[in-house]
């Protein structure tokens, strides 16, 4: 009983902390995206993120994408858990699940797909930074084959 009476007390004492470090942040851009398929054929498209951040070194991110090329569209919806170092160019990186849905002219899939991936942003003013570079190696078992894709994105990310 005084155990958890310690450990509550505790965590309570740390609230206004992990208050304080709260932080969202939003990512949109473009996304270039080799699909892993037979033949291989390459899409652009584009990403979008939030990251919210209860501590300023790790937060948890919903990642959704739609890529499109050779008569395909291709759409990604990841959750996961992410690593950065805070700083005004800040290195991250991050491990996503979820699932991936793919249409291409009559026939359509839909299956789990998991992302590893990190990137670089720069800050440019505050509360805006450049997202330099994101590289995902994406795996995904579409239509019952298993397809190994790299994804490349750039854009803006907002610090609220």
């Amino acid at each position: 009983m005084l155990r958890r009476l310690a450990l509550l007390v505790g965590l309570l004492a740390l609230t206004p902390f992990v208050a304080r470090a709260q932080g969202v942040e939003a990512f949109g851009g473009y996304s270039y995206m080799h699909v892993d398929a037979n033949p291989d054929f390459s899409t652009n498209g584009w990403e979008f993120s939030g990251n919210f951040k209860p501590v300023p070194w790790i937060g948890g991110v919903a990642d959704f994408d739609g890529h499109y090329g050779s008569g395909n569209s291709i759409h990604n919806f990841l959750f996961g858990p992410q690593v950065s170092w805070p700083a005004r160019v800040s290195p991250f990186a991050h491990v996503l699940i979820g699932g991936s849905h793919v249409d291409s002219g009559p026939f359509s899939d839909t299956s789990f797909a998991f992302a590893l991936g990190g990137g670089i942003d720069a800050q440019l003013i505050p509360h805006v930074s450049w997202r330099v570079f994101q590289g995902d190696y994406l795996h995904t078992h579409l239509f019952g084959f298993g397809q190994d894709n790299a994804r490349i994105s750039t854009g803006l990310v907002i610090h609220f």
